[in-house]
């Protein structure tokens, strides 16, 4: 038979019962309130946290909302990109510029579509031309990809190209004073030559020497106005895609044999031959050849010339010209670069004024080093053409 619980047999028994259901209750009804009252506290916790949150996220679209009416505000694009390289945000400026649709549009097709390269660094044209746009980008910490901004500088490009001219213009004032001084000197020296062509009696050998005089003279003058022409229009010309490699190239096939004329070591180093520049064959390759000529007649006989093409840190390459010559006098250097001044009897004065002329249209600079009998550097620092 199955067991049953035992009852109390006697009234000391059912008392002690009675006193233990007595305690066991009171531990129940205690543990119940003590329960209650911590509910009560997480319950007010969990409202004072549910409030918090509450504020934090209507912060937060506050925040958002302000963000977006500030981005729609920009007088510039924004375009913000995912890690593989896709449209993932824009503002109304950058739809406008660009064109519509962006969203999930990679950027490298945007910019076959919308952009062109120029030949300064960060500066694009839109539109065939007709717009101009400075573009600067930053990475996305976290989430990786990249923020871009484009800001439209077609107006303020206008106004610097105009400065640009009436700065030039006005330069031609000054020279015009300096040309003719330029001119007058050999084409009197010339005139004088032909004239003792006609004296009565000249002998063929006399003849022949005044002839060959005056036609230097105005191999001259013909120098003199080339690179005058060159310099007025400021070595403006086609926008090429120009490999290092060919550029070093063509200097080469004119220098080397020049260079073995006058005993002089020539040397070529081109560390970046795949690297591409955006600008004019013709006037690069003029500029580095007038760097070298100037080299070769600063050494002399046995000395020796170093062409470098290096890539620099970030986006520049730099085209260096190396001697060991005679070097240039501190009180020269500052003043290397005016127009028609030349140390040389025989210098136009005008060449290296064509060559910082085609460094600042080709987006770079020169510069130069030299220590009297040590020789002479000459780095032509240019941009790379390598898009965002």
């Amino acid at each position: 038979m199955p067991n049953t619980p035992q009852l109390p047999s006697s009234p000391q028994e059912l008392q002690q019962a009675f006193a233990l259901f007595n305690e066991v209750s009171e531990q129940l009804t205690s543990a119940y309130a003590e329960l209650q009252s911590k509910a009560e506290s997480l319950t007010k916790e969990l409202a004072e946290a549910n409030g918090e949150l509450r504020r934090q996220v209507q912060e937060k679209e506050v925040l958002l909302l302000r963000l977006a009416q500030l981005l729609d505000a920009l007088p510039g694009g924004v375009v913000v990109l995912d890690a593989q390289g896709r449209v993932e945000e824009t503002n109304p400026v950058a739809e406008r510029l660009l064109g519509e649709p962006l969203a999930r549009e990679y950027w490298s097709d945007v910019q076959t579509r919308a952009l062109e390269a120029t030949t300064t660094h960060g500066e694009w044209t839109l539109n065939h031309g007709e717009q101009r746009v400075s573009m600067s980008s930053s990475v996305r910490e976290g989430s990786g990809g990249a923020i871009l901004l484009l800001q439209d500088i077609t107006e303020s490009h206008n106004m610097e190209a105009q400065l640009q001219r009436h700065k030039r213009l006005s330069a031609m004032g000054e020279m015009a004073a300096a040309l003719a001084h330029q001119l007058r000197t050999p084409l009197a020296t010339a005139l004088l030559y032909t004239s003792n062509l006609l004296a009565p009696g000249l002998n063929d050998e006399d003849r022949t020497r005044f002839a060959d005089k005056a036609l230097g003279r105005l191999r001259h003058l013909e120098a003199l106005i080339k690179d005058m022409l060159v310099f007025v229009r400021g070595g403006k010309s086609a926008q090429d895609d120009i490999l290092i490699s060919g550029l070093i190239a063509d200097v080469q096939q004119v220098m080397e044999p020049q260079m073995a004329q006058y005993q002089v070591a020539f040397e070529v180093q081109v560390k970046c031959a795949e690297l591409t520049i955006l600008g004019s064959r013709e006037a690069l390759t003029g500029a580095l050849t007038n760097l070298l000529a100037n080299a070769m007649q600063a050494c002399g006989d046995k000395g020796k010339v170093i062409l470098e093409a290096v890539q620099e840190k970030g986006r520049h390459i730099l085209l260096r010209v190396t001697d060991n010559g005679r070097g240039i006098a501190p009180d020269i250097l500052d003043r290397l670069f005016e127009p028609f001044f030349t140390t040389r009897t025989e210098g136009t004065g005008l060449g290296l004024a064509i060559v910082r002329e085609v460094a600042q249209i080709h987006g770079g600079d020169v510069t130069v080093k030299s220590k009297l009998g040590k020789g002479s550097e000459f780095c032509l620092r240019l941009p790379i053409n390598n898009p965002l």
